[in-house]
């Protein structure tokens, strides 16, 4: 139990500072400050300026929102579609049903993620909102065959076949008792997924994907600021290590709340329902 509480606030912790600094950053910090020399320090710069002479802290403060929100959203979007679709899959009685809804992703499966949203970005140019989009697209598929398979072991349950011989709705089975039976590792998936999300969030970012070469994005200041790391290191270690501390906290903190979850006080399975 001291494992488990010790890596939850463990988790706590390191998720707050980065999740502080993105959603609270732009409303704690004034004007832009004066800029100065490419690279330099000091001077009334905490941590420096950037390759364009701006402070690295006033942008290390606007930069984290547009990874949080748009991780957050892809991941939101992914599993409007996927839930629907996953669960219409598995409690059809009708293959062809099935086939339509699942084979088209199963192909779009088959590409690589970065690939796809690389290909995409040659057509036309994504800002914050085209970027979440592109990222929720990509993991449909994956999320998609994650509730299919959940939702079809626990429609073969005795439980589910009496609902239905009983009379009650679609709607009925497949949220009201397929759908709360799977939170569990809906929760589970949702903690991994959203770690990968920000990961592809960022790189998207990196490759110049979803934010202006300009941008203050963490993504974006590590890329842009790279050639100086030896000059002026703090423009990319900072950023850098909140984009990790973000992902490596939010694995943490589901992991924890999940085994905290799924055992009782006495350190005893929680039976299934």
């Amino acid at each position: 139990m001291r494992v488990r509480t010790g890596r939850f606030a463990l988790g706590v912790a390191v998720v707050t500072v980065p999740v502080v600094i993105a959603l609270l950053g732009p409303v704690l910090v004034g004007g832009p400050p004066a800029r100065e020399a490419s690279f330099a320090g000091g001077e009334g710069h905490w941590f420096g300026t950037d390759f364009v002479g701006r402070d690295v802290w006033y942008q290390v403060l606007h930069g984290g929102r547009p990874v949080v929100l748009t991780a957050l959203a892809a991941t939101a979007l992914a599993y409007l579609v996927a839930l629907p679709l996953g669960l219409a899959g598995a409690l059809t009685h009708r293959r062809l049903v099935e086939e339509l809804l699942m084979r088209p992703l199963d192909v779009l499966l088959a590409v690589p993620s970065l690939l796809m949203i690389l290909l995409v970005a040659t057509v036309f140019s994504p800002g914050a909102v085209g970027l979440a989009l592109l990222v929720a697209v990509v993991n449909v598929p994956d999320a998609a065959r994650l509730v299919r398979a959940t939702a079809t072991e626990i429609a073969a349950r005795p439980a589910v076949e009496a609902l239905r011989m009983q009379g009650e709705t679609w709607w009925r089975i497949a949220v009201g008792h397929v759908g709360r039976s799977m939170l569990r590792t809906l929760a589970a998936d949702a903690g991994t997924r959203l770690t990968g999300v920000l990961y592809l969030v960022a790189t998207a970012a990196f490759l110049g994907v979803g934010a202006a070469p300009d941008a203050a994005d963490w993504a974006v200041m590590v890329d842009r600021n790279r050639t100086g790391l030896f000059v002026q290191p703090w423009a990319v270690v900072v950023p850098a290590l909140l984009i990790v501390a973000l992902t490596t906290g939010t694995n943490l903190l589901f992991d924890a709340a999940l085994d905290r979850r799924g055992r009782n006080p006495g350190g005893t399975s929680v039976r299934e329902p």
